[in-house]
């Protein structure tokens, strides 16, 4: 069998496919895949978690892995991207947490080995005794069409079940709003999560925090998210 020389091609006649013989003179060069990297953040509750994910998801090459809980205050934001791009998105939501009154912590890892990315991105669990798993990570049908989409989201956390759940009933009765869900994280904390235009879910979050206020219940705290990103909305209920 003959030998193609200068790195050409040669044709198999009996098969019809094309092999490379051998390989004389440089390969041609191409630019290095960017490394991979991960951001960890630890927000104190849900809902300043939620809204600091949705300021990284809209900081550009990121990936939200999903939120962690450790069955308490505490939740943990995963991202991955270049080291970067993880760190401009970490620090912008961790100063975000901060303002808001949380409390928040970050580290980047930058080119993770194998096998903390795999345990980074391990599924949820779920914990019988206290009925909910310990990740939210994105769902392939969530909050995803255009009407959901452009809805603003309210989220209004407390500590106790009894001001949360009427809470949430106040809230639907004073606005054209759409319950999303209810998320437990542990430790009592529970966030009630609506949805509708802005007006609306600005109405709604105003009933409900005054109607904590007004039964003693423990508020977290309530606030409004306008543009949520997609990849925010794949984090909840459906």
């Amino acid at each position: 069998a003959s030998v193609a020389r200068s790195g050409q091609h040669r044709q198999d006649s009996r098969r019809g496919d094309c092999r490379i013989a051998t390989y004389c003179g440089p390969l041609e060069t191409t630019e290095p895949l960017p490394v991979t990297s991960l951001a960890l953040l630890e927000i104190g509750n849900l809902t300043p978690a939620l809204l600091a994910a949705d300021r990284c998801a809209k900081a550009a090459g990121v990936e939200i892995i999903g939120i962690e809980s450790a069955d308490g205050a505490p939740q943990c934001i995963k991202l991955a991207g270049t080291a970067a791009a993880v760190r401009q998105a970490a620090e912008s939501a961790v100063a975000l947490a901060r303002q808001m009154g949380a409390s928040a912590t970050m580290a980047v890892i930058a080119g993770p080995r194998e096998e903390t990315e795999k345990l980074s991105r391990q599924p949820p669990v779920f914990n019988p005794l206290l009925g909910l798993y310990d990740a939210r990570t994105p769902r392939e049908q969530s909050m995803r069409n255009s009407e959901r989409n452009s809805d603003a989201l309210g989220l209004l956390e407390t500590q106790g079940l009894v001001a949360a759940l009427h809470a949430t009933d106040e809230m639907l009765k004073a606005a054209a709003v759409h319950l999303v869900g209810k998320e437990k994280i542990g430790a009592a904390y529970v966030t009630i999560i609506v949805r509708g235009d802005v007006a609306a879910v600005q109405v709604a979050i105003a009933a409900g925090r005054a109607t904590v206020e007004r039964l003693g219940g423990k508020l977290i705290m309530a606030d409004v998210i306008t543009r949520p990103h997609p990849e925010l909305a794949a984090l909840l209920p459906a």
